[in-house]
């Protein structure tokens, strides 16, 4: 028989699937299928054979069920972020379709006899057809919902059924699904066979509403009967709503949840129930009646090995981090995630923006031309929208955790939109509805923008009637891409300043890289890597994770501008302020550590009365004695007991408090007057200095320390924030990024060696001029000041600018000044002054795709293998690698940096910061490096 396709390329949703209904914890029986399948791929869809009525599948591979074909060797991955890999003439798709048929046999048990057989699938990409025993049962899109179709009277009780799904790479439903994402097909989520048993429910909504110490509880079915909620004493019929005169809420904080059955006579289904009210006043949101300051993430679903198909432990190493991280908040970019996750939500406490499946950027945001509108503009595609939509709110809605629905992402406006939202609206009124490219707030009840500048921000926080007065987040900022984000404290900062700024969601949770083996050497793969001829290269690598679920220092940065408390203080006291929701400090431990230049000098446990929600209490300090010179004392905030998601002794929260007058910073420059024996000495060491430092065509060299080719560096490896238009073009037109170095003079001058070179760019009128002015001090060290002035038409802002040079390969670094992890201008909030050590290799931080890294700021002094370098007293920026910068610059993944025998050191005067610019606003004008005089002093010992 000839098989008729024409579904691929159908305006509609489905044809022959069942309503919608909730995802239940029911007593249904199931046969899960998920392992092994048989499995073939085709070319295209008029190559797929016609042979589904009984086809023999002894010659067919074998293929996992949940995953991806592309995943397990057939194809290749393809990412792209907003155009579409195919033509723009929907509901066309290339004749090149791949399709791939899966195959299984299933023995249906004979005690099934009687009831209603469902196969139900939880997520296929794109459009997938279902035969049974040969006969076509249905088709459906939506490759991020669930769909089920009804066997019943197509298989028999006590027999086998042939299951074989003709699953199709492109389809209708693509053009509904560019969701900035690898392009991955098949059954990538679990499939089950079901008997649902007559009369037995199937369908439920829980509405559960708290105020003020009580709540109400009502509980809709399909199939009418009773409710038991043990822990509260209640029983009582559905459809009626009950109050409940004491129960505690449900929040993210404290994610309350109470067993109830529903029980009828032919079954029962098993809910959690969270008692919490979503309201909006006076251009607030609220839970519970307190303001909700979202600090999320966007989340897309990930793994490197196995792209989409997570499994419950993935999922659950997701919230775990999370909620160790402060994280109270997921949107679910740019579709509703495996139901399983909003279990683990509700379970351990998340907020979710549920978004739906769509997402048509491809299309821009107008029609282009008037005959090519986007989806949400074309009636054609209305039923299907609004069918997505349904699908997610039927599906989720009785998770506590789930406080708004998203329509979708990045689709401009339409009419299908507000069918949508009317829709969304009718079911469920006790839900807000987000749409961020709603940009006049027409039909939202949340205003939404991406990437918004901070002055813009704090005009919406300042003009409270604008857009409707409705409350503001940021559904995308702080774009985690490669080092970054930067400048997250000031955002923070403006959501604490204005209640209607009520927070964000980073973009985004995880780099989506792709493990991959080439030559031997392992490595994350992105946009471009398997030869795609249209692709948006490494801009699938943006996450706060690395692929592989390591903390990147984005994350680290995130967790500590977030962080629950705010710990401060001087030599008056220590300050706290409460930041949470809804719980008080009672459930922490304060812990004190006094240290002095980095070394323990005391520690403790201090007492802190319980800080309400929003308030702040003063604490007394310890006794220290605050007379030594760089006196630190850290306030750490830890849990008392374990929790669901963390062991007692987490740390929550932290604060630094210097105790000691810090220093001025001296500046280099000007002569000194010194007669008698001591200038002489002084005479004696500058003539010493000139025979150990030598300037040649490399740079300048000291001899004593094993230092070679020093020189001024003003280039860094761009960072994914440089590397857009208008940033690091700036810098190379400047000719930053290829600068050559000449000798001006070296000889005595005023009790110092002093070397004058000039480094400039080819071609241009523009240099620096740095005098470089050494010196043996009378304990054996060398001692450098270097003053650098620009001259000519030099460029506004600079990269870096820094002194570099080379010595023998080293392993081990030790240093005082901030860190553990690496610091920018913009992104320090983590870093605490302290004492380290590391390899090397632990300097480095491995982003996808190679750039700028492992900059450790405020270093006071460092001891790189043999050489201990201290500021004098300025501090300076450290960063030591076992690769130069160009190296670092040209290389694409990781393993194409190799270590040699060399080890090259950095020593920033200043850096430019980091910003978000690679998808996001401009660096601001405060963390840029602007180029005008500056001094640097140090010295320097060979151990």
């Amino acid at each position: 028989m000839t098989y008729d396709h024409s579904y691929v390329e159908d305006f509609a949703a489905a044809a022959n699937v069942l309503p919608a209904r909730a995802w239940l914890d029911d007593d249904a029986e199931r046969i899960s299928l998920t392992g092994d399948w048989s499995f073939r791929l085709s070319p295209s869809v008029a190559d797929a054979p016609d042979d589904l009525k009984d086809p023999d599948t002894s010659s067919w591979d074998t293929i996992s069920v949940p995953g991806h074909w592309q995943l397990s060797g057939y194809g290749e991955p393809a990412y792209t972020n907003v155009v579409y890999p195919f033509p723009l003439e929907p509901p066309f798709v290339p004749t090149a379709n791949p399709t791939g048929d899966y195959a299984r046999t299933v023995e249906v048990p004979a005690g099934w006899d009687g009831s209603r057989i469902v196969l139900r699938f939880e997520g296929v990409d794109s459009r997938f057809a279902v035969y049974v025993d040969g006969d076509l049962v249905g088709w459906s899109s939506g490759s991020r919902l669930p769909t089920e179709f009804d066997l019943t009277g197509k298989v028999a009780p006590g027999n086998n059924a042939k299951i074989v799904v003709r699953v199709h790479q492109w389809s209708a439903g693509s053009y509904l699904e560019d969701q900035d994402m690898w392009w991955l097909s098949g059954i990538f989520r679990e499939v089950n066979l079901l008997a649902l048993k007559p009369e037995a429910p199937t369908d439920v909504f829980v509405h559960a509403s708290y105020a003020d110490g009580s709540g109400t509880l009502k509980v809709d079915s399909d199939v009418p009967g009773t409710v038991v909620v043990e822990e509260l004493g209640l029983e009582f019929p559905t459809g009626f709503e009950t109050p409940v005169p004491t129960v505690e809420p449900w929040s993210a904080e404290s994610p309350r949840l109470y067993d109830a059955v529903l029980r009828t006579a032919a079954g029962e289904v098993r809910l959690k129930v969270g008692f919490r009210t979503i309201a909006i006043a006076d251009g607030v949101l609220t839970v519970n009646g307190n303001r909700v300051l979202f600090n999320g993430v966007n989340r897309h679903e990930f793994h490197p090995d196995r792209g989409r198909a997570l499994t419950e432990q993935d999922m659950l190493d997701d919230v775990l981090l999370m909620k160790r991280a402060g994280i109270n908040a997921v949107r679910t970019s740019h579709y509703p995630p495996h139901p399983h996750f909003l279990d683990l939500c509700d379970q351990y406490g998340l907020y979710v923006v549920d978004e739906c499946d769509l997402e048509t950027h491809g299309f821009g945001y107008e029609p282009e031309p008037p005959n090519l509108p986007n989806p949400v503009m074309d009636p054609r595609w209305r039923d299907d929208l609004v069918a997505r939509m349904t699908r997610m709110v039927e599906r989720d809605k009785n998770h506590p955790s789930i406080v708004l629905w998203s329509l979708g992402n990045e689709c401009g406006m339409g009419d299908n939109l507000k069918a949508m939202y009317e829709w969304a609206h009718d079911r469920d009124p006790s839900r807000p509805v987000h749409y961020e490219r709603d940009t006049h707030a027409e039909f939202v009840d949340i205003y939404s923008q991406m990437y918004t500048s901070l002055e813009d921000v704090e005009k919406i926080g300042e003009d409270t009637s604008s857009y409707r007065g409705l409350p503001f987040i940021l559904c995308e900022y702080g774009h985690a891409m490669g080092n970054g984000p930067g400048g997250l404290s000031d955002y923070r900062a403006l959501f604490e300043k204005y209640p209607r700024c009520q927070g964000g969601f980073i973009w985004e949770w995880i780099d989506h890289g792709l493990r991959t083996t080439r030559d031997g050497k392992e490595f994350y793969a992105y946009g471009g890597d398997f030869g795609e001829t249209i692709h948006d290269g490494n801009f699938v690598c943006d996450g706060l994770l690395f692929p592989d679920r390591t903390p990147s220092p984005g994350m680290t940065e995130y967790t500590k501008v977030i962080e629950p408390l705010v710990i401060t203080g001087d030599t008056s006291g220590i300050t706290i302020t409460n930041r949470y929701e809804v719980l008080d400090t009672s459930h922490l431990t304060f812990r004190v550590l006094t240290e002095v230049q980095g070394e323990r000098t005391g520690s403790g446990v201090i007492t802190v009365p319980p800080i309400a929600p929003g308030e702040t209490a003063q604490v007394e300090l310890p006794p220290v004695d605050a007379g030594q010179p760089e006196t630190w004392l850290t306030v750490t905030a830890e849990l008392t007991d374990g929790t669901a998601w963390a062991d007692a002794g987490h740390r929550v929260a932290w604060g630094q408090v210097r105790l000691d007058q810090p220093v001025a910073p001296r500046h280099a420059g000007g002569s000194v007057d010194e007669g008698g024996a001591a200038g002489e000495a002084r005479h004696a060491r500058a003539e010493a200095a000139s025979e150990d430092v030598t300037a040649g065509v490399d740079g300048i060299a000291v001899a004593s320390l094993g230092l070679q080719n020093a020189r001024l560096d003003v280039w860094r490896a761009p960072t994914d924030n440089d590397a857009i238009p208008g940033v690091v073009e700036a810098w190379k037109e400047a000719g930053l990024h290829r600068v050559q170095h000449r000798l001006v003079s070296a000889g005595l001058h005023d009790g110092a060696w002093e070397v004058v070179t000039r480094t400039a760019p080819p071609a241009l009128q523009w240099g620096l001029v740095a005098t470089w002015r050494w010196s043996h001090t009378p304990d054996g060290s060398v001692a450098l000041d270097l003053s650098v002035q620009p001259d000519g038409q030099f460029p506004a802002t600079l990269p870096r600018l820094a002194i570099t040079f080379e010595l023998p390969r080293v392993e081990q670094v030790e240093w005082f000044g901030a860190g553990p992890g690496e610091a920018y201008v913009d992104t320090r909030a983590a870093a605490a002054v302290g004492k380290y050590s590391a390899t090397v290799a632990d300097l480095q931080t491995p982003y996808v795709r190679p750039q700028e890294n492992g900059h450790r700021i405020d270093t006071r002094w460092a001891t790189v293998g043999p050489l201990r370098i201290e500021a004098a007293p300025d501090l300076f920026g450290l960063t030591v690698r076992d690769w130069t910068t160009a190296d670092l610059e040209n290389a694409t993944h990781a393993p194409d940096l190799v270590a040699g025998d060399t080890t090259y050191v950095t020593l920033d005067l200043a850096q430019a910061g980091i910003g978000s610019n690679s998808c996001g606003p401009a660096l601001p004008d405060k963390y840029k490096l602007h180029t005008a005089p500056a001094s640097l002093s140090l010295r320097f010992t060979r151990a």
